[in-house]
């Protein structure tokens, strides 16, 4: 018995080094799906979880495909130390990362490098509204300081500072392209980001603030045409929010609560 014992337990151990081992890259597409709420997954998922690669896309309904968001595919290592709580990850993805991600810790705590990755606009509209309905279109680079997040049960708390770089947006709400260069910074404070909208060249001018808690947004700016563009833009602020008379100028009040 004791003999059987013994071969019965090296025989589990096999079993569960060999899952550890060759365990699917298509697990870490369930972890992605976990951590963003269902909004992102990974398509065609190949290699393991400690060493693969797949494309970053919207999470599909019912039989739909999965349609990549981003460019190009992301590789990735992850050392078995995770298992013993110690969490050490290389990203990496030449067609949309600058430089390769870093991420270290624990199972509670991780540090990611600073860096930033490019977001082709046309494709953002895969996550739903309102962003199918404004169809975007332009250049977006996101910019990260080093990040530090914490895990405190479902809840993950940021530390550090993200800038979304719009270039030449613009909407197929508008026939006039470009419509501007606009910035969005989220400096992030645990499960809340404060935001600051600014623009960086017109015709059509975006600023505001507001904050971001826990997923819920709110938000209090304005949109206006620059000098001497009113005629050009008076359709799409229309559809924009409510007009009001702020001095000797005509706005729209952009408010989202």
């Amino acid at each position: 018995m004791r003999r059987f014992l013994l071969w019965l337990s090296a025989g589990l151990l096999a079993v569960l080094a060999t899952v550890v081992v060759f365990c699917p890259a298509s697990w870490m597409s369930v972890l992605v799906e976990r951590q963003t709420g269902g909004r992102l997954t990974l398509g065609d998922a190949q290699g393991t979880l400690w060493r693969g690669s797949a494309f970053v896309g919207g999470a599909p309904s019912g039989s739909d495909p999965v349609t990549p968001l981003l460019p190009g595919r992301f590789s990735w290592t992850l050392s078995p130390l995770v298992l013993l709580g110690q969490v050490d990850a290389a990203v990496s993805n030449p067609d949309a990362l600058a430089q390769e991600l870093r991420i270290t810790g624990s199972w509670n705590q991780w540090q990611v490098n600073a860096g930033s990755m490019m977001l082709p606009a046309e494709r953002l509209a895969g996550l739903g509204a309102p962003l199918n309905t404004i169809q975007p279109a332009g250049r977006i680079r996101l910019e990260w300081t080093p990040l530090r997040l914490t895990r405190a049960g479902n809840e993950i708390a940021v530390g550090g500072t993200t800038t979304l770089h719009m270039e030449d947006m613009a909407s197929r709400l508008s026939p006039i392209k470009p419509l501007g260069a606009y910035q969005l910074i989220m400096d992030w404070r645990g499960s809340q980001a404060a935001l600051e909208l600014k623009s960086v060249r017109g015709p059509l001018l975006l600023n505001g603030s507001g904050s971001l808690t826990n997923g819920r947004l709110q938000f209090s700016g304005r949109a206006e045409a620059e000098e001497g563009q009113e005629d050009r833009l008076a359709n799409l602020l229309n559809l924009l929010g409510q007009r009001r008379r702020i001095g000797d100028k005509d706005v729209i009040a952009l408010e989202f609560k």
